[in-house]
């Protein structure tokens, strides 16, 4: 038990429990098995070789903007920050008006940008539907998540998938 505890995954601070912990209480109501849907429905939704990460309040608990609770302003309230990392998952946002960095990091699929990612419309539709809030899906590259953790102090939660190249040891 103590090396469990000893090799497990922290990410900006939190450990990847504390983090599962709180979407789980936060966004499926302590429904474990409802999370585990939701995590085997992106699962068969997306290409092979893409990881896919949770950000945001759902795993901190609270706002990056202004520090204020998950669903602060009522129930259901607050969004899913889901995103889907690899470059075959990049190439389904439009390249003109998809991205933030074209090719690498991509605005989020959400109410303002519905249909950036066509081909990924049902996954958000089906995952909305199982969590009864908006779920803003974003593509990017695995480096941009190594720098958002690493230099902006961004925690993520692996939901499935391999999301960074592992730091080889000569670096």
């Amino acid at each position: 038990m103590a090396e469990e505890a000893a090799q497990e995954t922290v990410r900006a601070g939190l450990s990847e429990e504390e983090m599962r912990e709180n979407i789980v209480r936060l966004a499926f109501g302590g429904d474990r098995e409802r999370f585990e849907a939701f995590c085997e429905a992106i699962r068969t939704g997306i290409p092979d070789n893409t990881g896919a990460v949770m950000r945001g309040s759902s795993i901190t608990g609270k706002r990056w903007e202004d520090g204020a609770p998950f669903d602060a302003d009522g129930p259901g309230t607050s969004d899913l920050d889901l995103t889907l990392v690899g470059g075959d998952v990049v190439g389904f946002y439009n390249p003109l008006t998809g991205f933030y960095i074209p090719g690498v990091h991509s605005k989020p699929i959400s109410e303002k940008d519905p249909d950036i990612a066509p081909d990924l419309l049902p996954l958000r539709r089906r995952l909305m539907e199982m969590v009864k809030r908006p779920v803003n899906i974003q593509a990017t590259r695995d480096f941009v998540m190594y720098v958002r953790e690493h230099l902006m102090g961004q925690p993520y939660l692996t939901l499935c998938g391999k999301c960074e190249e592992e730091p080889s040891s000569g670096s």
